[in-house]
């Protein structure tokens, strides 16, 4: 078990990644539900099925933060980040909600990865966690980069 500060930051850095999850969901349910037209359909399909991976991972974060001793956070501590990923002005702008979906993907595997160097030697079942986590992110990154470079090049 890892000392009391670094316990602490554990479940700091583990609220962190679990309201980035929490925050996807909700984009990825307004993005896939609200996008117009027949280049969308694709996109709106993958969003759909990423939607249960996220909550998953949020699930997961939430059940490591209570083990570790520390409070799931409720809304009133939600703050929004992915400015990037919010339903486009124009509901056919594809491109935009793909290059959305890439950045949050990036902050994901970022935190995912600070997360893994924070509980290196410390803590292996959170480590564990987030190497999990963090080969989902990747994975969901690379079908969004395949997507991103088949638009670019109509």
């Amino acid at each position: 078990m890892p000392d009391e500060q670094t316990r602490r930051q554990i479940i700091e850095e583990l609220s962190t990644a679990y309201w980035m999850e929490m925050e996807t969901v909700m984009n990825f349910i307004s993005n896939s539900i609200n996008l117009d037209g027949v280049r969308a359909e694709e996109i709106k399909k993958s969003l759909q099925a990423d939607i249960q991976s996220e909550l998953q991972h949020a699930d997961l974060l939430a059940r490591r933060i209570k083990t570790l001793g520390g409070v799931v956070p409720g809304s009133a501590s939600f703050t929004a980040r992915q400015h990037a990923l919010q339903p486009p002005q124009k509901l056919t702008d594809v491109v935009s909600v793909i290059k959305g979906v890439i950045e949050a993907e990036n902050a994901a595997i970022d935190q995912y990865n600070k997360l893994i160097k924070l509980c290196d030697g410390i803590d292996y079942v959170t480590q564990d966690l987030c190497i999990t986590a963090l080969g989902d992110e990747e994975e969901h990154r690379r079908e969004f980069a395949g997507f991103l470079s088949e638009y670019e090049q109509s």
